[in-house]
C-alpha cells in the first residue's frame, strides 16, 4: 500500500500539462528503480555503455523482426550456437563478473572436460534401469553389485557407444520438447545424469582435478570467487578407501588453496552443505551432525546449509523446522532453494515463507516469489538476495521464453538479484557468461546497458558470504579487473578494430 501511495504521489507531482514531457518523466520514473540505475558512470564507462547499447539494440532488432533468431526466446539447446556468435556475448565473457553464488558440485565443469575423464584407466560401466553407472575399480577387486564391464571394452565393441555415453552424461537433446514433455520427465533425466557421473567424479584423482578445473573454467570466464553447493558424496580410491564428509571438505579446501597459489588474482571459494531434501527426520538429524562437524573443522570454508532436489517432489522445509533451528544455532547461514515451482499455494511454493522466517541469507531460484506481494516486499526490504538461474529454469521447464521470467520484474524493481549458472555442465554451458547473456538480453529493457552489468557484478560480491576483510579484497580485485575491461572496450581491443570508441 505504501508503494502504491508513493507511486500515485509521484504521478501527481510529475504532471506539467504537456503530454510528451509528462510521458518522458513517467518513463524516467519507471526506470529509476532498475538494478544499476543509481550508478554514476565515468567518461570511459559512458563511452562503453553507448557502444554496448548500440550492439544490444541491433541484436534485439534482429530478434524483433524474426523471433526465431532471438536466443533468449529459444530453448538453450537450440540457442547456444546463436549466443556464441553474439558480440554482446563476446563482451560478457570478457567482463569481470565477480562471483558465482549458485552452482552444484557434480555439474561444475564443461561437458568436454568431464567426457575426457572417461579415457582413464580402470574405469568400468554398468547399465541398469536405463541408467549408465560408472566406477573405477582395481581389476583384482571389482564389485559384484552390478555387471561391471571395462569401459575400454565397450568402446571397442559398440559402434554407437560414444554417442550413448555422451547422452548419459548430460541432458542435452536434439529435440528437448519431445525428450522431456513435462517437468517430471526432465527432472528424471537430470537425476539420472547425476547417477551416471557420480562414480566417475568421486574417484579421488578425478575429484581433485575436477574441482580444480571448475575453478579454472570460472576464472577463464572472468569470475574470481565461487560458492559451491555440495552433498558430500563419499570419495574413493583404487585401494577401496572411502573418504568421509570431513575429509571431502578438506579436499575441496586444499584444492581451493592450491588454485589460489597458482592464480593469485583468484579470491577463493567457499562451501554450502546441501544434502537432498527428500529424507526422513532421522536422516535429517544425521545431516545436522554432519553440518556441525564440517562447520567446526572448516569454519572459514563451510558457510551454510541448503536442501536440494526437485522441490515439487521433495519434502518441504516445514517438515524439518526443529533440525533447521538446531543448524542455525550452530552458526553459518541458510541459502535455501525455495519457490522453484510453477505451482501456487503448494508446499514447494510455501517453502518461501519458511526460508524467510528462518532468516535465509539468499534464496535459490525463488521463481514463485512475486506471487506473494508481502513476502516479496520483505525479501526486498531485508536485502535477501535472490539467486536467479535463468537457463536452469528454462531447461528444467519452469519457463520457455526467458522474456517471461519473473526475475525480469525483480530486475526492473531493484530487487537484490544475482545471476548464477546452477548446473552448467549438464546442459552444455560453461562458466557464468551464458546466464548473464540471456538475463541481459532477455530480461532487461532495450535501454538497459552497462549500469546493470556493473551492478550485477557488484551484487555478486556484496551478497556473498565473504567476511568484511575478504569482501574488501574481492572488491579491490574486481575494480582493477573492471577498469582494465572498460579500457579494453574503449580501445576496441575485443573486435579487431583499430580506432578508439567515441561517445555516440
Amino acid at each position: 500500500m505504501k508503494k502504491l501511495i508513493l507511486a500515485i504521489a509521484c504521478l501527481i507531482n510529475l504532471t506539467t500539462g504537456d503530454y510528451w514531457t509528462d510521458r518522458e518523466k513517467l518513463i524516467q520514473l519507471d526506470r529509476a528503480s532498475n538494478i544499476g540505475s543509481t550508478l554514476n558512470l565515468t567518461e570511459k564507462e559512458t563511452i562503453a555503455d553507448a557502444f554496448i547499447l548500440n550492439l544490444k539494440k541491433q541484436e534485439l532488432q534482429v530478434g524483433f523482426n524474426d523471433p526465431k533468431k532471438f536466443p533468449s526466446a529459444l530453448h538453450f539447446f537450440k540457442s547456444r550456437p546463436i549466443i556464441e556468435t553474439s558480440p554482446i556475448f563476446n563482451i560478457i565473457t570478457r567482463l569481470p563478473k565477480g562471483s558465482s553464488l549458485h552452482s552444484h558440485d557434480l555439474a561444475l565443469t564443461s561437458q568436454e572436460y568431464l567426457y575426457n575423464q572417461t579415457f582413464r584407466e580402470n574405469l568400468y560401466a554398468c547399465l541398469t534401469d536405463d541408467t549408465l553407472l560408472l566406477h573405477f575399480f582395481n581389476p583384482n577387486n571389482i564389485s559384484t553389485s552390478c555387471e561391471w564391464t571395462l569401459l575400454k571394452d565397450l568402446r571397442e565393441n559398440r559402434l554407437d557407444f560414444e554417442e550413448f555415453l555422451k547422452s548419459k552424461m548430460s541432458i542435452v537433446r536434439d529435440d528437448p520438447v519431445k525428450a522431456y514433455p513435462t517437468i517430471n520427465e526432465v527432472w528424471k533425466g537430470f537425476q539420472q545424469t547425476f547417477r551416471t557421473v557420480v562414480g566417475l567424479i568421486t574417484y579421488k584423482p578425478v575429484f581433485e582435478g575436477f574441482f580444480y578445473q571448475a575453478l579454472r573454467e570460472l576464472r577463464d570466464d572472468n569470475v574470481k570467487y565461487a560458492e559451491i553447493r555440495g552433498y558430500l558424496p563419499h570419495v574413493y580410491d583404487l585401494d577401496g578407501r572411502l573418504y568421509d564428509e570431513e575429509e571431502v571438505v578438506g579436499i575441496y579446501e586444499n584444492v581451493t588453496r592450491r588454485f589460489k597459489e597458482d592464480f593469485t588474482d583468484f579470491v577463493g571459494a567457499k562451501f554450502i552443505y546441501a544434502p537432498n531434501r527428500r529424507v526422513t527426520n532421522n536422516t535429517m538429524e544425521a545431516e545436522v551432525q554432519i553440518y556441525k562437524k564440517i562447520r567446526s573443522a572448516y569454519a572459514d570454508f563451510v558457510v551454510g546449509f541448503d536442501l536440494v532436489g526437485q522441490e515439487d517432489k521433495g519434502w518441504p522445509l516445514g517438515d524439518y523446522i526443529p533440525q533447521l533451528l538446531e543448524i542455525r544455532s550452530a552458526g553459518g547461514h541458510f541459502y535455501f532453494h525455495a519457490g522453484e515451482t510453477n505451482w501456487f499455494g503448494f508446499a514447494s511454493d510455501e517453502d518461501l515463507f519458511d526460508a524467510v522466517l528462518l532468516n535465509a541469507t539468499r534464496l535459490g531460484h525463488a521463481y514463485a516469489l512475486l506471487k506473494h506481494p508481502a513476502l516479496a516486499e520483505a525479501v526486498k526490504s531485508r536485502g535477501i538476495a535472490v539467486e536467479v538461474c535463468p537457463i536452469s529454469n528454462q531447461v528444467l521447464k519452469l519457463v520457455d521464453d526467458l522474456r517471461n521470467h519473473p526475475a525480469a520484474v525483480m530486475i526492473a524493481d531493484g530487487y537484490p538479484v544475482v545471476v548464477a549458472p546452477d548446473d552448467p555442465g549438464f546442459w552444455g554451458a560453461r562458466g557464468l557468461s551464458y546466464d548473464w547473456y540471456v538475463a541481459f538480453m532477455g530480461m532487461t529493457s532495450k535501454g538497459t546497458g552497462l549500469r546493470f552489468l556493473k551492478q550485477l557484478a557488484l551484487n555478486s560480491i556484496t551478497y556473498s558470504s565473504l567476511n568484511a576483510t575478504e569482501m574488501a579484497g574481492a572488491l579491490k580485485q574486481w575494480k582493477v579487473d573492471w577498469d582494465d575491461f572498460v579500457d579494453g572496450l574503449v580501445r576496441n581491443e575485443y573486435f579487431g578494430y583499430n580506432e578508439v570508441l567515441k561517445v555516440v
